[in-house]
């Protein structure tokens, strides 16, 4: 049968209470050859936290067992056990509490637990053992500290509670603090177990909710030592600068070991409050690796008359061999257990820090409220003391219990049987005198509306290393505005590189998805953060094309002013009045009128300007061609005239002339007034060509009357050079029909190389072309037609005679 497990400290009573405590965190194993029986486990390593866990436990029952309101007339007793922090140990603690020390009648068990509740264990891992193996026998277990989710349910904990909340919030709370902090590039470390391992998976769930990417996630176990190293490793190769570690008190310690030794310096931790706030793991050795740290902690509370208790009244009601000094024997066998404790009689400095005690204390207290009930305790009258409770029946009592402590805490316990998650955001800071402090810069509280649960004091913060500036945790720089992330292949979505948007496109956020298209009329700037107005192109007359184009259309209309002043002041002469010297002044005012015409084509269009320009090109260049061709007409018909008996002339005189011209000018207007009335010519902003600018042009409305306007100028021009062709042979000295025939040329020449020209050049480059042919095929013709006359006018006045210009044919002799 083994020999039986006896509690650290106990006390009987009427009723009695049962506590886990990890008083010892350092278990020593018997050898288990089977050469002689095992002798039992014994344990190490005092574990301060825990041991003021038990304290404050007894102090509570003292309490209550004073108190003449709550259970008046009855004593509670107690059978606190050490479980070493082991499993092992805790196996062997919960089978003591369960049995007690004496076996039933038959060496039987007598088939009922000594015990009402039992408080513990402060580990997840150990509570989920005892939880497990106290669930048949519905004996209530409530935890000060077992955080673990796993515990929330009711189905496989029944009989489960805690004065704690579940680590659920702690979880959640762990990624608020992240994604307030701007961190999204971190390493995650936790205990390989219950606590841990839950409260880890939480975590990752909500950090991949928030955008928060996990470098790595490792884990181990406090005898697990290569696994410990494999995670150090991890740490130290990563370049995640920000950790949160989800790990056990106990773990804890191992891991700073590990961290002090590899010299591992400048990590950002982000901790638990399993031990955030722990006296023993705030030293100088490990503050230089993980000074700064930032966590969540149970919220400190003093409770009234502890501080003076631990250092008196414990040690006379708690601890029995103070009492057996003189006989050695006894003395001897009572008190080698407690050897490590009695160090601690006098000393109490440590008793404020400690923030799970307010737990232990509201845990005693609600048993002993469920058992009030149960017991129908009256204030005056006492307790019915003879009333059999099974544990089931305290149970369903605490499912009830709500009172409020005399801190102000309320206590009472939700669905789950946890109590509302409050929290207190400490950091670890150096005093200027040297010393060390938890220092509190914020606050999770569950019971508040959500926008209110979370407060974070950024500015009294210390960070790692001692700095004053936020450390930065990032696996890619954020990417400015005017570029969009572009996530790296096989890597987490916080790996990304910065892709700068495309040509109108922008982003005015940093760190952008996507980068928005700018609206039709708008492109991107230069840095692609904003949408300006496109630029508007047309051809103006500021630029340099369009004043290069300006100067040759008014030196066009120069240089025909100039041959037309000549003209008139030599319109008496022969060469000026052959072939109608009208028609020649009709020509140089149409000459003039196409030279000015291109002028419509610059500057910015309108209404106005886009119909003007096309109707006045249309119609000064018919009457242009039609003096041509009239001029062309009466050089045929002067030949005819010449011949015996031919009276031509007389169909073709002045006012026939003029009113060839008239008509065939007549045509053309009447096709530029059908094209304004039924489809004008407008302006229109032209997008596609190029889509980072504007080309302000002139839609020609309909096509076919811009066509039509072409086509007949084009017929006129081939007709007149087909004429001129045919009379380029007659025998006068001075034949013009020579020259209209070289300018028609140029004129077709010019017009048919302007239309793919036309139709392929750009924008402002689109009337440039229009405006050089308009130009050219009117220099043509000013030069073709007259630059002969002023030559033979200014160079060669002995030829500007009537012989010389109408002369015979002479006829060589035979």
């Amino acid at each position: 049968m083994g020999d039986p497990k006896y509690p650290l400290i106990s006390k009987n009573g009427d009723i009695n209470i049962g506590a886990l405590f990890p008083v010892h965190s350092t278990e020593t194993l018997p050898s288990f050859e089977f050469t002689q029986k095992p002798q039992p486990l014994s344990c190490s390593s005092m574990n301060l936290r825990d041991f003021r866990l038990a304290q404050i436990m007894i102090f509570a029952i003292e309490e209550i067992n004073n108190s003449e309101s709550l259970l008046p007339n009855v004593s509670i007793g107690y059978q606190i056990y050490d479980t070493c922090g082991s499993r092992l140990s805790t196996m062997s603690a919960i089978m003591g509490l369960m049995n007690g020390q004496e076996f039933g009648a038959g060496d039987r068990c007598i088939g009922q637990s000594p015990l009402h509740a039992i408080i513990g264990d402060s580990e997840s891992t150990a509570t989920v053992i005892l939880s497990r193996t106290t669930g048949p026998f519905k004996i209530p277990v409530i935890s000060h500290s077992a955080s673990c989710e796993c515990l929330g349910n009711r189905k496989d904990y029944p009989s489960f509670f805690r004065t704690t909340s579940s680590d659920y919030h702690q979880s959640r709370a762990l990624a608020y603090i992240i994604k307030d902090l701007g961190w999204s590039w971190v390493g995650a470390v936790n205990s390989d177990n219950e606590y841990g391992n839950y409260g880890m998976a939480i975590f990752l769930k909500i950090a991949q909710e928030e955008g928060i990417c996990v470098e790595y996630s490792a884990k181990f176990y406090r005898t697990e030592t290569e696994k410990l190293q494999k995670v150090v490793y991890t740490i130290k190769k990563s370049t995640a600068k920000v950790v949160v570690a989800f790990v056990s008190f106990l773990e804890m310690g191992l891991l700073i070991d590990q961290l002090s030794i590899q010299n591992i310096t400048g990590l950002q931790m982000i901790g638990v409050k399993s031990w955030i706030t722990s006296e023993n793991y705030i030293t100088p050795n490990s503050f230089r690796v993980l000074g700064g740290s930032l966590g969540f902690a149970m919220r400190k509370i003093n409770i009234e008359g502890f501080s003076d208790y631990v250092t008196k009244a414990f040690w006379e009601t708690a601890i029995p061999c103070l009492y057996l000094e003189g006989i050695s024997s006894q003395y001897a066998l009572s008190c080698r257990r407690y050897e490590d404790l009695l160090v601690l009689k006098n000393y109490n400095e440590d008793v404020t820090e400690h923030r799970y005690s307010a737990n232990v204390y509201e845990a005693v207290y609600a048993v002993a409220h469920s058992l009030h009930s149960l017991l129908k305790c009256k204030e005056q009258e006492g307790c019915e003391k003879g009333l059999t409770i099974q544990p089931q029946q305290v149970v369903e009592a605490l499912k009830k219990v709500n009172f409020t402590v005399k801190f102000g805490d309320r206590v009472w316990f939700d669905s789950t049987g946890a109590t509302v998650a409050q929290y207190e955001i400490v950091n670890w800071q150096q005093n200027s005198d040297g010393s060390f402090q938890f220092k509190p810069v914020g606050y999770y509280d569950a019971s508040l509306p959500p926008d209110q649960r979370f407060v974070l004091n950024t500015e009294n913060i210390i960070w790692a290393g001692g700095k004053l500036q936020k450390p930065r945790s990032v696996c890619s720089e954020s990417c400015p505005p005017g570029t969009r992330k572009a996530t790296q292949k096989g890597r987490p979505v916080c790996c990304y590189d910065c892709i700068p948007c495309a040509e109108g496109e922008i982003s005015n956020e940093t760190d952008s998805n996507n980068c928005k298209q700018c609206p039709e009329e708008y492109w991107s700037n230069a840095e692609k953060n904003k949408c300006v107005l496109k630029a508007v192109e047309f051809l103006s007359f500021t630029e340099v094309m369009g004043i290069v184009l300006v100067f040759f259309s008014l030196f066009g209309v120069g240089l025909t002013a100039l041959v037309a002043f000549l003209f008139y002041s030599k319109r008496d002469t022969p060469i000026v009045k052959a072939n109608n010297s009208e028609l020649s002044f009709l020509l140089l005012f149409s000459l003039t009128l196409c030279f000015l015409c291109s002028l419509t084509f610059i500057g910015r269009p309108t209404e106005w300007s886009c119909m003007l320009r096309h109707t006045a090109f249309g119609i000064t260049f018919v009457l242009c061609i039609s003096c041509v061709l009239g001029k062309t007409i009466v050089v045929l018909m002067a030949f005819k005239a010449t011949l015996p008996g031919s009276d031509v002339m007389k169909w073709f005189g002045p006012e026939q002339q003029r009113l060839s011209v008239l008509a065939f000018t007549l045509i053309q207007v009447l096709i530029c007034v059908l094209w304004l009335t039924i489809s004008p010519p407008f302006p229109y902003k032209n997008m596609k060509y190029y889509h980072e600018k504007i080309i302000l042009e002139c839609s020609l409305g309909s096509t076919i009357g811009f066509w039509a306007v072409l086509v007949y100028i084009g017929l006129l021009a081939v007709l007149c050079f087909i004429l001129a062709f045919l009379a380029r042979t007659l025998p006068d000295n001075f034949n013009e029909a020579k020259f209209i025939t070289f300018s028609m040329l140029i004129f077709c020449a010019v017009w048919i190389t302007f239309i793919p020209g036309y139709v392929s050049s750009p924008g402002k480059f689109t009337v440039a072309v229009e405006i050089f042919a308009i130009l050219a095929s009117s220099i043509g013709l000013l030069f073709c037609i007259f630059a002969p006359k002023c030559y033979i006018i200014l160079f060669k006045p002995e030829q500007n005679t009537k012989q010389h210009v109408i002369g015979k044919i002479t006829l060589s002799p035979t």
